[in-house]
């Protein structure tokens, strides 16, 4: 919703640079008309610019929607105000379904998903449905991961719901405290699986050489065998056994 946050912060952007009249008219009496030429052409200059402000900072469908030639902030402003104020019931409704379907799940991590919580919740104010603290609190631990579940006990073991802002602290903190167990955790298995590696490697070098060393003591009863006998089997490029070339020498 583009004017989720867009009223107040651009307010407090223009009253920053003493500008705010050019959005919000002061009242009857007590506005300031530019009399002169000099204090007109300052006005219409000043008014320019917060009309840049607000056409940049707009979506595009938006800008296209209020664009006017000649068109002062003031007009702009109020144009704005009207587009979102004549569907507030439509944006609240739709506002009010996404918050309840609002899990963890899809959301990289915690921090992010309370936010977006608090920024519904914002949105709903907004359009004149304003979400109780009890409601968003409630909210922001039933779409939870299971992960978490230490923390939302001890929340609603409280016999009043803590406030959204300490509630978030409390689920962040949580989060902090996971990330460093799965660490910890992580390391952990590499390590033991070094370990296994390595006692695999021991017991396969061992092996090999059991393995090797009964090889080596059946060759060398066999070179013995054979050196008694027929020269182990060995025969010339003839196919001729060369124990009978010996006995005819």
């Amino acid at each position: 919703m583009i004017l989720s946050y867009f009223p107040k912060l651009f307010k407090i952007h223009a009253h920053s640079h003493k500008v705010l009249q050019h959005i919000v008219p002061l009242e009857k009496g007590n506005e300031k008309v530019p009399k002169i030429n000099e204090e007109k052409e300052l006005w219409s200059t000043l008014d320019v610019a917060v009309l840049q402000w607000i056409y940049a900072t707009i979506s595009h469908d938006l800008l296209h929607t209020i664009l006017e030639p000649d068109a002062t902030a003031t007009k702009v402003w109020n144009r704005l105000r009207d587009i979102f104020q004549d569907n507030k019931n439509s944006w609240a409704v739709t506002l009010e379904q996404e918050f309840s379907c609002t899990n963890m799940e899809d959301f990289p991590n915690a921090s992010t998903y309370c936010q977006w919580l608090k920024e519904l919740s914002d949105q709903l104010k907004n359009v004149g449905t304003p979400m109780l603290n009890n409601c968003l609190v409630l909210q922001m631990m039933v779409g939870l991961t299971e992960a978490y579940n230490g923390v939302v006990t001890l929340i609603r073991q409280s016999d009043l719901l803590p406030p959204f802002y300490q509630a978030y602290s409390m689920i962040t903190l949580e989060e902090v405290g996971l990330a460093k167990k799965v660490a910890t955790g992580g390391s952990s298995v590499m390590v033991a699986r070094d370990i296994d590696d390595s006692h695999s490697l021991s017991k396969n070098f061992h092996k090999n050489q059991n393995t090797h060393g009964d090889k080596k003591g059946q060759n060398h009863n066999n070179s013995g065998k054979n050196n008694d006998g027929n020269c182990g089997g060995v025969k010339s490029n003839d196919g001729d056994d060369c124990s009978g070339s010996h006995n005819s020498g």
